[in-house]
C-alpha cells in the first residue's frame, strides 16, 4: 500500500478513536430514595456550615421520641458497618450500585449485619448519639461515586435550612402494600406472644423501640406496666404474635384505626 494511502488510514483512525473517546458516559439513574426513618413519622431537618458533603440532620418533630427510632434503608443495597467514636459514631453505609451510596451516622446501635443485602424501608440501625454530637439526630448523605449530592426523597429535592423547625418530611418508606397499620414500640425486652395472654408461649422478643405493622387488637389479660394499666393487646404481622398495647408508642389504650380481631 502506498506511504500516502496508510497515513490517510491511520489519520481517519485517529479521527475515529477522538470521537468514541468524546462521548460522554451516561450516569446511572439515581434509586429512588425514600426518607430513612418509619413510614407516617413527620421529621425536621437542618444543614448547617461545619457538616460533611451535602447531609442534612433529622430530628422527630410528630411529638414522638428522636433517640431510639429505627433507622430504614433509603433504597436496597449492600450494608457496611462502621465506627468512628470521634465523629461519626456508629454509622452504616449502603451501597446501591451505580456509584450511589448513603450514609446513616451516629446510630445508638446496628440492627443488620456486616455486608447485608438490605431492601428499602428496612431497619438497619437506631437512632442515636454516638460520636461528636450535641444530641440524638439521623446525620443522612447521598453520594455518587464518593462526592456529597443534594439530597432527593421521592424525586424531589429537599430544602437546605439553616435550623429545624421551617423544613418537614413526611416519611412514606416501608409503607407499600404491607398489611397491618404502621406503628412504633418502645421498650426494650419487649415480649411477643402467641396469644394475648401472660401464659401464652414467647414467640419473639423486641430487644427496642421496633417498626411494626398492627393487624388487628383484641382484650386479654391486664398488664401492669411503667404505671400504665391495660388489657388490650396488639396483633402483629412480624414477627408474628401479640404484645400489649401498652408498649405501642401511642397514647390511647385502644390504637385509632386498629380493628378488632
Amino acid at each position: 500500500m502506498p506511504v500516502r494511502r496508510i497515513l490517510a488510514v491511520l489519520a481517519s483512525l485517529l479521527v475515529g478513536a477522538a470521537t468514541l473517546v468524546a462521548v460522554p458516559t451516561e450516569a446511572m439513574a439515581a434509586p429512588n430514595f425514600k426518607a430513612p426513618f418509619p413510614c407516617g413519622q413527620q421529621w425536621t431537618y437542618s444543614h448547617h456550615s461545619a457538616e460533611v458533603r451535602r447531609a442534612l440532620d433529622f430530628i422527630r418533630s410528630d411529638g414522638g421520641v428522636t433517640n431510639g427510632t429505627p433507622v430504614l434503608a433509603s433504597a436496597a443495597g449492600t450494608a457496611h458497618r462502621f465506627s468512628q467514636p470521634s465523629g461519626a459514631g456508629n454509622y452504616i453505609a449502603v451501597e446501591h450500585g451505580g456509584g450511589w451510596k448513603t450514609y446513616y451516622f451516629h446510630l445508638s446501635s446496628y440492627s443488620v449485619a456486616e455486608g447485608a443485602q438490605v431492601s428499602q424501608g428496612q431497619q438497619i440501625g437506631v437512632t442515636g448519639a454516638t460520636g461528636n454530637v450535641t444530641g440524638p439526630h439521623i446525620h443522612y448523605e447521598q453520594l455518587l461515586n464518593g462526592v456529597g449530592q443534594n439530597i432527593v426523597i421521592n424525586g424531589t429535592g429537599l430544602s437546605y435550612p439553616g435550623s429545624y423547625g421551617s423544613a418537614f418530611l413526611t416519611s412514606d418508606n416501608g409503607c407499600g402494600s404491607q398489611p397491618g397499620k404502621p406503628f412504633m414500640t418502645w421498650g426494650s425486652g419487649v415480649r411477643v406472644r402467641s396469644d394475648a395472654h401472660l401464659s401464652s408461649p414467647v414467640v419473639a422478643t423486641l430487644s427496642g423501640p421496633t417498626s411494626v405493622r398492627v393487624l388487628c387488637q383484641k382484650q386479654g389479660d391486664t398488664v401492669n406496666a411503667e404505671g400504665y394499666t391495660n388489657n388490650w393487646w396488639a396483633k402483629l404481622a412480624s414477627p408474628a404474635g401479640y404484645i400489649s398495647n401498652i408498649y405501642i408508642d401511642d397514647p390511647n389504650a385502644v390504637l385509632p384505626g386498629v380493628p378488632t380481631c
